[in-house]
């Protein structure tokens, strides 16, 4: 489960799961839902493989949404499903979508850059909790 909070000039992305591999999975999923407001109608028709290395999760969750936006900047592509595995060396993930559609995609916030401030990835009660904030 993923939710944005405001926060001054910049949006938070506070994500809550039960597993890291589904708490990356849905940063993603939450991290596209400020690009464009009608995510349920991006399309899963391409898949893209990324590869990030880290050992610190609070930090490969900053670099997972950097390639993330660097995706949507430089090839335009959004994304509504991500396979994510985290072990002790990084990142690997599957994620699907499409090239933005100016006829069908609603594009929202213009995120420019993942930040540090407030980074938190950490366990609580059982389950993992995420927060990160977006400069848009």
């Amino acid at each position: 489960m993923y939710e944005t909070f405001a926060h001054t000039a910049d949006v938070g992305l506070r994500v809550r799961s039960p597993d890291v591999n589904t708490l990356f999975a849905e940063a993603g999923l939450g991290f596209f839902s400020l690009i464009v407001s009608n995510l349920s109608d991006v399309e899963p028709k391409s898949r893209v493989d990324f590869h990030v290395a880290g050992q610190d999760l609070a930090y490969l969750l900053v670099d997972w949404l950097n390639e993330l936006l660097y995706a949507f900047e430089s090839r335009r592509l959004l994304f509504r499903e991500f396979d994510v595995t985290v072990d002790q060396n990084g990142l690997t993930a599957v994620a699907r979508g499409e090239t933005v559609d100016e006829g069908r995609h609603v594009l929202d916030h213009e995120v420019k850059a993942v930040t540090y401030h407030g980074l938190k990835v950490e366990p609580v009660n059982g389950d993992w909790l995420a927060e990160v904030i977006l400069d848009v």
